[in-house]
Order: structure tokens, then sequence, then C-alpha cells
């Protein structure tokens, strides 16, 4: 247990840092240059993801053996391209639907992302645990 909190916690780290890129890549493409905000939400998340990619795998997530760097990453970019469809989704819908400020939206989605991102990299791409010890972390 005290693995999975510290794991939580240098993602946590990680995470705060590629949302301040994120987020402020928003604002300013939105508000500085006039991007529309999906636009600019997808150019900031990309970003973010490149960062959060090196950082990740480098500070939070171990290796799997015998999983190529090329594979790693991949796997990284699918589950990255879903978590951006997440986001695009919580924005247009607080949005357009809600009729919430875009920033204030960006904080919500980047929440529900968060989760689905450390979730699913934990299964897919740490080498931290053996197979069904991820659950007996979280009990």
């Amino acid at each position: 247990m005290k693995k999975l909190i510290a794991q939580i916690m240098k993602f946590g780290v990680v995470g705060v840092i590629a949302f301040a890129i994120d987020y402020g890549l928003l604002a300013l493409l939105t508000e500085a240059f006039g991007v529309n905000y999906l636009v600019s939400a997808t150019v900031s998340f990309t970003v973010s993801v490149v960062f959060n990619y090196v950082a990740s795998m480098r500070y939070v997530f171990r290796h799997k053996e015998g999983m190529s760097r090329r594979r790693e990453f991949v796997i990284f970019v699918v589950l990255s391209v879903i978590g951006l469809a997440i986001n695009n989704l919580c924005m247009w819908a607080g949005v357009e639907l809600l009729g919430v400020h875009y920033l204030i939206v960006k904080i919500f989605a980047t929440a529900v992302v968060m989760v689905w991102n450390f979730v699913t990299r934990k299964i897919f791409l740490d080498a931290g645990d053996e197979p069904g010890e991820i659950l007996s972390d979280i009990e």
C-alpha cells in the first residue's frame, strides 16, 4: 500500500506540472490568439502529453521488461488519445450544454482524465506489480 501511495504522489507531482502546461497553453492560445477553445484544448493537451510521457515513464511507472519503448509509447499515446476524447467531451459538454466558462470546465475535465490516466497506465504500462497485485495494493 505504501508503494501505491508513493506512486500516486509522484503521479500527482507530474500531473500538476502537466496541468500547468496544459492549462497555461489553453488560456494563452484562446485568450491571446483567439483560437477556438476546443482547438486550444487539443493542442495544449497534446503538448502536455509529451511532457507527461517522459516524466511518467521516468519517475512514476517502471518499464515493463520485454516491452519495447516503441510499444510502450504507442500504448501511452493510445491511452492519451482516449483521454483527449474524454477531455474534449467534458469541455464541450461543460461549455456548450452547461454554459460554464471553459477555464473552469478544464479543471473538472482534468480531474476526470487524471483518474483515467493513472488507472490505465498502471494496468497497461507499469511493471511495478505482478498481475493480480494491483487490486491487492488498493485493498
